[in-house]
């Protein structure tokens, strides 16, 4: 091949690059609809590949006109990896079934809040936000904090749906935590679940060991009127304030909602309530350590999107590992362990 034949394939191949990043929001904008139209609902409940008319059918299109174009959508889900197809049917991949409302472990609020217009007004504010004094770009955006404005603004719409969108990222950590990690909890008879919400992530490990008391910590109004029973427990309170004290604390994707100063008075908190490592006394942290951006594959795709987000909201971050491990000395801790067995996310213990 020629030089000037090798430039134009460069060109060609960089061109196509560039389309796809600029119109990177049909994607999601794809998934959104299918999912809000109920066509990820149907092929679930059908449990086999659907043809196109039966589909057709199920969702009462009002206009017959708009079934023709319905087979676009379509085969861009196919093209995008959220549908398979089989000739002229169609079937859930392992993806969009995560999407679909009766999957034990869908992220369909995740989808939902991202494409609200309260998170999307955000994002049109990072460029003026480098270069202004403005807190966060959501600030920018909203004339507030995401936390006040989840507590102001639409304490029940849009707390509702946050709510259940970290629930919903929780639930399939917390399987695979329990059922493939479960070394983490041996020996321990206490623990508290700071940050912990309605207790998605302490509830099933309640269950799962009946001889651990766990304490789910989080603030008055998200705790409301849960009381618990058995070994488990809600407490309302703020971690910068107290935590209880226990043999372990676990940080749930509760420090990337932070900037450094401050999650090294969150973790001096949970130094404070656990005993000595002899006495079996840990944090677990349930994170992102952030891989090289130079990899390219699903997971690091999605460490790096969250990277975005929590600047975006919260003018914080991911972290690497020698970040983290800054943090964790800052702090007082002298000994951590990674563990990169939770998809995205890693498994961290960290020692007094």
């Amino acid at each position: 091949m020629s030089t000037s034949e090798n430039s134009s394939t460069e060109l060609l191949h960089a061109q196509a690059q560039i389309w796809n990043y600029i119109f990177n929001f049909v994607n999601s904008s794809a998934v959104s609809c299918a999912l809000q139209l109920g066509i990820l609902d149907i092929l679930y409940k059908h449990g086999k590949p659907m043809c196109l008319d039966d589909l057709s059918t199920e969702l009462s299109v009002v206009n017959p006109s708009k079934i023709s174009f319905l087979l676009i959508l379509m085969r861009f889900l196919v093209q995008s990896g959220f549908l398979n197809q089989h000739e002229d049917h169609f079937s859930l991949t392992p993806a969009s079934r995560l999407l679909a409302k009766n999957e034990p472990f869908n992220v369909r609020s995740l989808l939902l809040l991202n494409h609200g217009p309260v998170f999307s007004k955000a994002w049109p504010e990072l460029s003026a936000w480098f270069q202004n004094d403005s807190p966060t770009p959501f600030h920018a955006a909203h004339e507030k904090s995401l936390w006040d404005y989840i507590e102001e603004e639409e304490p029940r719409v849009l707390g509702d749906i946050f709510n259940d969108a970290l629930a919903s990222d929780s639930r399939l950590n917390t399987n695979v935590l329990i059922t493939e990690c479960k070394h983490v909890f041996e020996g321990l008879t206490s623990l508290v679940d700071v940050g912990g919400g309605t207790g998605t992530v302490s509830m099933p490990i309640a269950n799962a060991f009946p001889n651990i008391k766990c304490t789910v910590l989080d603030l008055p109004h998200v705790i409301g009127d849960l009381k618990g029973g058995g070994n488990l427990e809600f407490v309302a309170g703020d971690m910068f304030d107290q935590i209880p004290h226990a043999n372990a604390i676990l940080l749930k994707c509760v420090l990337h909602d932070w900037m450094d100063e401050d999650c090294v008075k969150i973790l001096k908190k949970c130094k404070e309530s656990i005993p000595s490592r002899e006495k079996r006394g840990k944090v677990i942290i349930i994170d992102t350590v952030l891989d090289d951006p130079k990899k390219s594959n699903e997971f690091v795709r999605a460490q790096h999107n969250m990277d975005m987000l929590m600047m975006v909201l919260y003018a914080a971050k991911e972290r690497t590992k020698k970040e983290w491990e800054k943090l964790f000395i800052e702090s007082g801790f002298t000994e951590y362990k990674i563990v990169p067995a939770l998809g995205l996310r890693s498994l961290i213990e960290i020692y007094p």
